[in-house]
Parts: C-alpha cells; structure tokens; sequence
C-alpha cells in the first residue's frame, strides 16, 4: 500500500443518474488508438513491459478523447496471455480514493461528518485522550502508527483477520504524534475509516463500495479482493528474485480492507474519475473539499487531501495517487482543469518496473511539457566541505550529504544514493526527479539545515545533526573465516528474501529484486552497509552459526529466519 509523498529513494525492504457523466466522458471499450502521440507511448513502455514478462494497462485520455488505451507485456506468464485494457489490477492504495469518496458520501447524506471525533463511530478506540477527527484520518494526520510498519504484522500475511483483529494491531500503540501536528501516511486511518463506513451505513464496505460506486457507474471490473471469489478478468502478480520472476507472495486481502484492497480496470478508472468530475457521485462542494491540500495545525500544507496528494505539475494542477500491493503497482494522475487522465496499472512490484516515472513522461507529451535544462555550477571544495553530513527531520527520517570525488549524493534513511548537482552554492538538485535541495546558514554562516521541495513547493525542513556519515563508520577487523558461518538464505517473507555468500573474502549479500552489494563488520556479528542506509545483525547459535538476522533499516528492525 505505497505511501505516495517523500518517496524520493527506493528502499532494499471509480442508473440514470449517472448516464450524463459517463456520456460526457464518451465510450471507452472498443475504443480508436488514433493519437499522434500513441507511437511515443508505445515506444515508452514497449521497453519494459515486453511481451513473456509481467505487463502494464495504459489508458490517457483527454477532453473526453482516448489518446491510448493499450495492454502491454503479459498477464499471465504460465498461460502466455497478454495485458488487455478490461483486464483486472489490485490497486493497493489507490483503494483510498475510494473510501474517501465513501465518507463523503455519507456526509452528504447526513450520516456522519468529517469533523466528528472517531470515538462517536468507534467508541472501543483508545484515543489516549487526544481528540482524532474523521478528517484526520482521511489526510494522515491523526498520529495514528500505521500498522503496515510494524514488526509484528509481516508474519500475519496469510491470515484471515477480521476488521476488529487488525485494528487490534495498532489501537494500543504510542501515538506517532499529536492529532494535527504532523503529515505521516498511516493505513491504519484508512482501516477506521472502513469501520466507519460500516457503521454509518449499517453494510459492510465492500458491499457499500459495491452498491453505491461499482454498480451505479457500471464499473464491471471492479471488485474488493478475495482469493475465493471468482472474478472475471482478473490477473495475477509477480514479484521478482535472483532466478527471475516469481509468482506474488500472499496476502489475505482481508487485511489492506478499506486501504487497499480493491481491484479495477484502466476502464473502470475512466469512469470513476468522469463520475468525479461531473458531480454525479458527490457534490463539487465535496470533491473540491478532497482535493484540496489539508493544513496542519500551525497552517503547514501537506500537499494532501482525503485520499489524493495534491500538487502542481508544470504549472498544471494535479490529483494523484499510486499503489502497491504484493505483485502490483500502479499509479493515476488526473489533471482536471485540463480534463487529462493518465492510468497505469502493472502487475509487478519491482522497483525497475514502477509505473509512475512512465507515467510522468506520458504526461509531458499530453501537455506538451518543455522542460528546463538544469544549468549546473561547478563548486569548490571550500563550498562543498560544509555542506557533508547527517540531517533530520521531527519524525527522525534523516537525509546524509555525501561525496564521491567530484559528484554529490543524497541518502534517505533506508534508501539508496542519488546524485545532486549544485545550481548554485546552497541550491542543488537531483538529476531525475523535479525535487529542489536548498541548504541554510545560521548567523554565523555555518549550515544549519536544508529544505527540499517536491513539485508540489511544500517544504520538507532537516536540521543538521552530530551524527557520522553511513560510508564514514568504521570496520572491524574479523577474520573472514566466520563469513561462510553466515552464508545462505534467509527469508522474511516469501517473496523477500536475503541472500548471503562469501566472494574472495568479502561478505556480500543481495535481496530480491536488488543487486549484490558488500556487508562491513562492525563486530564479528553486526555488519553496515555503505550503499544503502540499512544494518544487519546475525543471530547465531552456540556453535556461532547464524540462524538468523534483523535487518535495520529507515528506522525497522525486521527479523528473517535462515532457511538455506
């Protein structure tokens, strides 16, 4: 369920009374690839989702008019059955839309109200004495800890869990933060705001999705998951490991309930955002209510509203979202003044393959985007020196300022290296996405922070810290013999594992879906790496064979158990 703000490194771990909307939106099923543009498209995706491998669903439109409407690669790798356009996609957090929609829904006909305290739907619900609105939910700012990032959630996957288990999960723990205070995405907001649905409404969710959005729009192709149902067009995931590409691991779909369990067509989304844009499912009042950016208490703009991030791209005002979910991803991007829609639904969840930077591209040939060159400076290495270190954030998300000769890297918690270049002595930026670094002094001109900005201009601030660079830590000298102690695989979840050899003396270790890289001794069990943000620590028996580790990293400590 892909969180879709700050996602700057990768880390290693939509009746007669809908007629008019869908009229103005035109026929979709049959429809003519005729565009100019369609040949740019296809020579695009053509790239990667080739025919014998996972695939992709496109659908951009605009004014009304199909620009594309396509399946790329395959289905279906054991049949050979390629992508088809009505073909049905999980769409992990995209759902979110959805139960947004939903909640407005029911606000309209007066059942509840985005002000109201949860406590009033959820009475059982330990607020330990804040008060965390419906509205807080919707735009992740309750301070509720999203239970996907807990430990103890990953070996549940395979579980049937009913809407009280889950919820289970994550009532007693800590808030992350005052209701308010901060932005952190948190499915566990939107797991309460399907009990919520259910007990306003007096239906289940999926029935309520079902009743009052599915069927109303004609959206045939769209379901809540089940792994029982039998469910017309529906395709499956994969993942990818060292051998090549794998089925998706499992996960009851019980579980990402109401944020992220629903599946859909290219088609079916055309429909749902049409439905969204000529009111026929909420009023304007509402929609636009969802589409603007909520305020933090302090009035700070989270470039978020209920269930979409907000943004501007390239002087065009823009509503998305993406999703992933075990062996999915996909992502949407609605630019409604300009009435352009671009769909993308994969069935894979590898990092290479992520439809949102094609997604992007598609856009600047629909708008005609004519991008800036960056005119980079060359710095010294008196301007440079200041500028290495470790900065963080209120939620201790840190950023490390590091060097590599003459090249200048960013590195988030957890994730990997990306070049920045300097556009002057405290702006840089990075070199393949349109984010802004700007540094700050103090009085005495020493670098006391920096402030990144995405597309959307909401400031991101990081204070510098005392703490070391990741390449900067030290090695311990071990004697390499203990390496082969530790080779083998070691599986957190089926479809993630990691995999320890010995090379010419070194220990290396690579995890599914990423390349090899080295592990440093700290100790003769605890082991950094330095092109990536992350710790491992082997657990070992008596004898000093490892039977396991955990893995640290953006702030997680997961376990894996060895299995090889």
């Amino acid at each position: 369920m892909t969180k879709p703000r700050r996602v700057f490194w990768i880390s290693l771990a939509v009746i007669l009374v809908f007629s008019a909307g869908r009229a103005a939106w035109g026929s979709i099923r049959g429809a003519r690839n005729d565009d100019p543009s369609a040949a740019k498209i296809d020579a695009l995706l053509d790239k990667t989702y080739k025919t014998g491998e996972p695939g992709a669903a496109l659908l951009v439109k605009q004014a009304g008019r199909i620009l594309r409407r396509k399946g790329y690669g395959t289905a279906d790798l054991e049949l050979g059955i390629p992508v088809e356009p009505d073909m049905s996609f999980r769409l992990g957090s995209i759902t979110k839309q959805f139960t947004a929609v939903a909640i407005l829904m029911l606000e309209e006909r007066g059942k509840l109200s985005v002000k109201d305290p949860i406590e009033k739907y959820l009475p059982d619900f330990p607020t330990q004495g804040r008060t965390v609105t419906v509205e807080n939910l919707l735009t992740h700012t309750s301070g509720i800890v999203d239970y996907t990032s807990l430990a103890e959630w990953m070996p549940l996957w395979r579980k049937d869990m009913s809407v009280v288990e889950i919820i289970g999960l994550f009532k007693d723990k800590p808030f992350d933060f005052a209701p308010g205070e901060h932005w952190k995405y948190s499915n566990s907001g939107y797991i309460l705001l399907g009990a919520i649905i259910e007990k306003a409404s007096g239906e289940t969710y999926p029935d309520f999705i079902q009743k009052n959005i599915f069927d109303p729009l004609g959206m045939t192709h769209s379901y809540y998951g089940s792994a029982s149902r039998v469910l017309p067009r529906r395709i499956p995931g994969y993942g990818r490991d060292r051998n090549g590409f794998t089925n998706a691991a499992y996960i009851s779909m019980t579980q990402p309930f109401a944020a992220g369990s629903l599946l859909s067509s290219v088609d079916d989304l055309a429909l749902w955002n049409e439905a969204l844009l000529s009111n026929a499912l909420i009023k304007k009042e509402s929609r636009e209510r969802a589409w603007t950016p909520f305020k933090l208490n302090d009035g700070t703009n989270t470039g978020y509203g209920y269930g979409w991030s907000i943004s501007e791209y390239e002087g065009h005002r823009l509503v998305e979202h993406g999703g992933g979910i075990m062996g999915f991803s996909t992502y949407g991007m609605l630019f409604p003044d300009d009435r352009v829609l671009i769909v993308l639904l994969t069935n894979s969840a590898i990092e290479d393959r992520a439809p949102a930077p094609f997604a992007e591209k598609i856009a600047d040939l629909v708008l005609d985007v004519r991008r800036k060159e960056l005119k980079a400076v060359t710095l010294e290495e008196k301007d440079l020196s200041p500028l290495l270190g470790v900065y963080a954030d209120w939620d201790k998300t840190k950023i490390s300022i590091s060097r590599e000769g003459t090249k200048i890297f960013a590195q988030a918690s957890g994730g990997s290296k990306r070049e920045i270049v300097a556009l002057s002595p405290l702006e840089f930026a990075f070199t393949d996405r349109p984010t802004r670094l700007a540094f700050e002094k103090n009085a005495l001109g020493e670098i006391v922070g920096v402030t990144m900005r995405g597309r959307s201009g909401i400031p991101d601030k990081f204070v510098r810290t005392a703490k070391p660079l990741p390449g900067e830590r030290k090695t311990a000298s071990v004697d390499p013999k203990i390496y082969d102690r530790y080779a083998g695989e070691y599986t957190f979840t089926p479809d993630f594992i990691f995999i320890v050899t010995v090379e010419n003396g070194r220990l290396m270790a690579q995890a599914t879906g990423q390349p090899k890289v080295q592990l440093f001794p700290e100790s003769k069990t605890a082991y950094f790496l330095k092109v990536v943000d992350a710790q491992v620590e082997f657990q070992v028996d008596a004898a000093g064979k490892a039977t396991g580790l955990v893995l640290t990293q953006g702030g997680q400590k997961i376990p894996a158990q060895k299995t090889k």
